[in-house]
């Protein structure tokens, strides 16, 4: 071992932190060059070294030689300003420009661009003059957009759109188009950029095949995947698939499998991700192609546990890597493959990987990003071969290579790398002892990640995030730190706060990730808090339960209970499982109480004593599905003592009483439909709200998204009733609810939103869905009721955990509205209120009836 350790110091030697990479925000594809360009009114018609350099330049670009780029492009304006061939200078100033956005050299990069365009003002009686222009504005709007200068770079393309579409030129409209969508998408306007990205799907339609229609919608389907819409990104690979099959291009065949292997992968479809995979190695041409595929399915394997495979495949890349022409896509899937590698050896015993293997690989992947002058591509490699030496816990070794990644990446502001490296840090300073420390850095990775919320589904593709291993992680740890004791202290309010804050901040974070995109950008706001309600956190821990209770005036609880999350969740999992059945009353109170004991009861006295009506929760995990409402002392449920309310987080819905102005939109199906069972009593529970509220009804065949979205629109309805059935899921194309003959899934909602923010102000104050359900076995099933409630811009949901089929429903239901009616009563009140109402019939006692309500977002 010691050998081993002398062995990795001397490759770690090689180390050293250079200068600037930043993060290119592209479509998919490398932004093209113009060095074929002709200009016949140039002033020297015959230029071929200069004209040589610029092509050279060009092949250098696309094989991700950058560097190399530059300086023969440097070399070709200095033969063309000689010969005063203004054109071909520009040409080369704009092409340089790119080269130095993809080195990160900022300041270099805005300086060619300016001269570039500061020639084309002056050229005279050139016919191409103003095509040129219009690729010199495209490569300027790219480096605003890197630089984060959304707005401006969308009007920079704009101006180059004017152009193109006074010219003709279908080809750059479309690029154009995506680029475009792409500022918007930065800007959190991902509805315009779906609209853009559909006119542009419009435009191809029209076009004859060629290389360049299936290079478009390659990246076009690239795009619409990065903005989440997965089944529309795969339809349009599949498209782009089909017109390549009529060309002879195997590789760019070979690089749609390989997009569509990802698109099944981030779909967690893990079998059809390898198919592809395996069909992109066994088409591509080229040999990056076909290992970054190999490494992608390395990694599927792994997860799969499919290890004798894993092997065999690892053999297979161990011995290609050696030949791949250096470029950045071959350093990344050698990383790539590194990191597999380290995963292999955490989770297994065999050592057909050594330690010692695995840093010479990355030591090899440092070497080359430093010859390519990619620091970007070198933190990366720096940071993941700390990794190795955390993994050896040679923790003082580890600590000067993550410090370097780091100090690289925030050189070049480059975030979504950078938080990883301050994690990282975090790790090591907490395996060292130092908390202080470990929390400074965890703090840090925090903020990048929250500066990160528009990005992090936009990075370069090469560094793909798993939000459940490479995000979630990060806060989760961050919100064990605060929580530790320090020998017998108290732990301070600033703790408990800064944890219950980063409790929230995961809790938006989950859901940005449930639909793939920064939706709630606009919607978070500082707090407002209900001064009656406690706020209650649980959070599970490997090793415990915390639970951080806030009452009025910002005084603290803090308490811990010693339970492993296995426990924790077998309780839970049990508890859900066994509510919705009529014969397990005994068992349900058991395990209920279990769960009381430990989130309830260490705070009693407390909240007896401060007379709080009201509870309001932030649930981690399992805890989601499961009412608070049915957790039991021995001889109460909590809602016999407490209205209850749930919330993703304070920060995303401010507390408004409802308008008492009551009008209702009442859908339901109470016919079989879409392959759902009847519901027979849907009818009644229709009529019995009519008979409480103004109502419009939509029943069977009259409840359509359509005809649901247009009875929205007309008129202002502050309530939204849906007794249907439904399903609630942690996957965004698994939530759904059911209309006639159809599903409505959880993003098309905001076709219902995008409609109300264009006619009126008003959100939808109550959305109810009486009759939908969790997915089974899905341990954040619920937080698909967050997803639809936000998708929806509803200020309040009542959703049912579970399904019934009964009565119980209609009568709850009855109660409710008859209770909505009371202007003193909060929502989070008469949800109460018809709770007891069932409970306290002989019929409706066990909390199968009444339990499965729940009340998420604002409670007043």
């Amino acid at each position: 071992m010691a050998r081993k350790k002398s062995r990795l110091r001397k490759i770690k030697r090689f180390l050293s932190v250079l200068l600037l990479l930043a993060i290119f925000l592209s479509a998919g594809l490398l932004p093209p060059t113009f060095a074929h360009v002709t200009a016949e009114n140039s002033i020297v018609q015959s230029l071929p070294d200069a004209q040589n350099l610029l092509e050279q330049g060009s092949k250098f670009y696309q094989a991700e030689r950058f560097a190399e780029a530059a300086t023969s492009w440097q070399q070709s304006i200095s033969a063309f300003k000689a010969n005063e061939d203004e054109l071909r200078q520009a040409i080369a100033l704009g092409n340089l420009s790119l080269a130095y956005q993809q080195l990160g050299q900022w300041s270099e990069a805005e300086g060619a661009i300016a001269q570039s365009l500061n020639l084309l003002q002056t050229a005279q009686n050139i016919d191409t003059k103003e095509q040129i222009i219009a690729q010199v504005l495209d490569i300027k709007g790219r480096l605003q957009l890197a630089q984060s200068k959304a707005e401006d770079a969308l009007d920079t393309w704009r101006v180059s759109l004017d152009i193109y579409t006074k010219i003709g030129n279908e080809r750059a409209v479309i690029q154009n188009r995506i680029n475009q969508a792409q500022a918007l998408q930065a800007l959190g306007f991902y509805r315009q950029a779906e609209k853009t990205l559909r006119e542009s799907t419009q435009i191809l339609q029209s076009q004859p095949n060629s290389p360049v229609k299936v290079a478009a919608l390659h990246s076009l389907g690239n795009v619409v995947q990065v903005t989440g819409d997965l089944e529309t990104s795969r339809q349009i690979l599949q498209q782009s698939l089909e017109v390549a099959s009529s060309l002879p291009d195997k590789e760019a065949i070979a690089d749609i499998f390989l997009s569509l292997g990802n698109i099944a992968r981030v779909q967690q479809d893990t079998q059809t991700a390898i198919k592809y995979y395996q069909q992109t190695i066994k088409t591509a041409t080229s040999p990056t192609t076909r290992i970054q595929a190999q490494a992608n399915q390395l990694r599927l394997l792994l997860k799969t546990e499919q290890l004798a495979a894993f092997q065999t495949l690892s053999s297979q890349i161990q011995t290609q890597l050696n030949d791949l022409p250096i470029s950045r896509t071959a350093i990344y899937a050698r990383i790539n493959f590194a990191q597999s590698l380290i995963q292999f050896r955490k989770k297994t015993a065999a050592d057909t990987a050594s330690w010692l293997d695995i840093a010479q690989l990355l030591a090899t992947a440092i070497e080359q990003a430093k010859s390519l002058q990619d620091k970007r591509t070198e933190s990366y490699a720096i940071g993941v071969l700390g990794q190795v030496y955390e993994q050896t816990q040679q923790w003082s070794d580890a600590q000067n290579l993550t410090q370097q990644a780091l100090l690289i990446a925030q050189a070049i502001d480059a975030k979504d790398i950078g938080y990883q490296w301050q994690w990282q840090q975090g790790r090591l300073l907490k395996a060292k002892g130092d908390i202080k420390g470990a929390v400074a850095a965890y703090t840090e990775a925090v903020n990048n990640l929250q500066a990160l919320r528009s990005d992090l589904v936009a990075v370069n593709s090469a560094v793909k995030f798993s939000f459940r291993e490479e995000v979630e992680p990060v806060y989760r740890e961050l919100v064990d730190l605060l929580l530790q004791s320090q020998g017998n202290s108290q732990l301070s309010s600033e703790n408990l706060a800064k944890a219950s804050n980063t409790i929230e901040l995961l809790q938006i974070a989950e859901l940005e990730n449930f639909f793939r995109n920064n939706c709630l950008n606009a919607q978070i706001r500082n707090p407002k808090k209900d001064p009656t309600a406690a706020i209650i956190y649980p959070f599970i821990l490997p090793d415990r339960l915390e639970v951080i209770v806030e009452l009025p005036q910002q005084r603290w609880l803090h308490y811990t209970t010693p339970v492993v999350k296995k426990e924790v969740e077998t309780t839970l999992a049990q508890l859900q499982e066994n509510l919705p059945k009529p014969q397990t009353r005994r068992q349900v109170q058991s395990l209920s109480q279990k769960v009381y004991k430990w989130l309830i009861q260490p705070a009693e006295a407390a909240l007896a004593e401060s007379k709080i009506p009201t509870l309001v929760f932030v649930l981690d995990g399992w805890l989601r599905n499961i009412p608070m409402a049915a957790l039991y002392d021995g001889k109460q449920y909590l809602v016999e003592k407490y209205n209850i309310a749930l919330t993703p987080s304070l920060q995303l819905i401010e507390p408004k009483p409802l308008e008492k102005k009551l009008k209702a939109i009442v859908a339901g199906l109470s016919e079989a439909s879409s392959g759902f069972s009847a519901l027979p009593n849907v009818k009644l529970e229709l009529e019995e709200i009519r008979s409480q509220v103004p109502s419009t009804i939509l029943l069977n065949q009259e409840f359509t998204s359509k005809t649901l979205q247009n009875r929205i629109n007309s008129l202002p309805f502050p309530i939204v009733h849906l007794a249907t059935h439904g399903q609630f899921s942690s996957k965004a194309e698994e939530t759904f609810i059911v209309a006639w003959n159809e599903r409505i899934y959880v993003k098309k909602l905001n076709e219902l939103v995008r409609t109300l923010e264009q006619n009126r102000p008003e959100a939808i104050e109550l959305l109810i869905l009486s009759a939908c359900q969790t997915a089974a076995g899905d341990e954040q099933a619920a937080l698909g009721i967050a997803g639809v409630a936000f998708q929806a811009g509803a200020r309040s949901t009542i959703a049912s955990l579970w399904n019934l089929d009964d009565e119980s429903t209609a009568v709850l239901m009855s109660k409710f509205y008859q209770e909505l009616a009371n202007k003193n009563l909060t929502k989070a009140e008469v949800l109460r209120r018809a709770q007891l109402a069932l409970l306290q019939n002989p019929r409706y006692q066990r909390p199968m009836f009444w339990a499965p309500y729940v009340l998420l977002g604002n409670c007043l």
